[in-house]
């Protein structure tokens, strides 16, 4: 009997509401008030899926891209390689404009018709730049008097070869392996555009905008 009574109650009860009926679950079978104060973590959900980037028709290695945006703004540079995710590998070379190797996003760009010649470049040497761990910035490692300074306020010892600029921060130095591989891709590149007698001109000088100039009516 008492089985019998534990079944009738753990089964929803039917009422009447017009003319349909409603099924209304047990005391047993509603949500519980008590929640936990902590959250379980869970994975997030991404909905949207992440598709490879489409480069513009113009974006072609070896084309000449005039930069809008960043350090080097105004800027003419070569481009070099397509990277995932709309980015690009462009190069100044940096004895013409001092642009040196780095990523630029596609949408900040403006390509040309002008050209450069590719053939001669490594391309050993372009696929070691274009590597995702090259152009992340190593962790500065802590000097012997920076706990002294910061705990006693006095200044921290520097050898003659870490000379202390304004506001006390390090001088920073570029390592013999970028500028090796800077050269490398430079010396074929600088050998193509002294074929061309204003191309060099053309790399150094800068892009700008003078009152009364259409963008919009320029041919590139």
């Amino acid at each position: 009997m008492a089985s019998s009574k534990t079944d009738s109650k753990s089964e929803p009860k039917t009422k009447k509401f017009g003319k349909g009926e409603r099924s209304i679950p047990h005391s047993s079978q509603k949500a519980k008030k008590f929640y936990p104060a902590e959250d379980e973590a869970k994975p997030r959900k991404v909905r949207k899926s992440i598709r490879p980037a489409r480069p513009r028709p113009s974006l072609q290695p070896g084309c000449i891209l005039i930069l809008l945006a960043g350090r080097f703004r105004g800027k003419r540079v070569v481009l070099l390689k397509h990277l995932p995710q709309g980015v690009l590998l462009v190069t100044g070379p940096f004895s013409i404009n001092g642009v040196p190797l780095r990523r630029v996003n596609a949408r900040y760009v403006i390509a040309t018709k002008a050209k450069v010649d590719l053939k001669g470049i490594d391309g050993k040497a372009v696929e070691k730049v274009s590597t995702e761990g090259y152009f992340t910035r190593e962790k500065a490692q802590q000097k012997k008097g920076e706990e002294q300074f910061f705990s006693q306020g006095e200044k921290p010892e520097v050898g003659p070869e870490e000379p202390l600029l304004k506001g006390d921060t390090m001088k920073k130095q570029v390592t013999s392996e970028r500028s090796g591989d800077q050269k490398a891709i430079d010396k074929p590149l600088l050998s193509a555009i002294g074929k061309d007698a204003l191309m060099k001109a053309y790399l150094a000088s800068n892009f700008s905008l003078r009152k009364g100039d259409k963008p919009h009516e320029m041919k590139w």
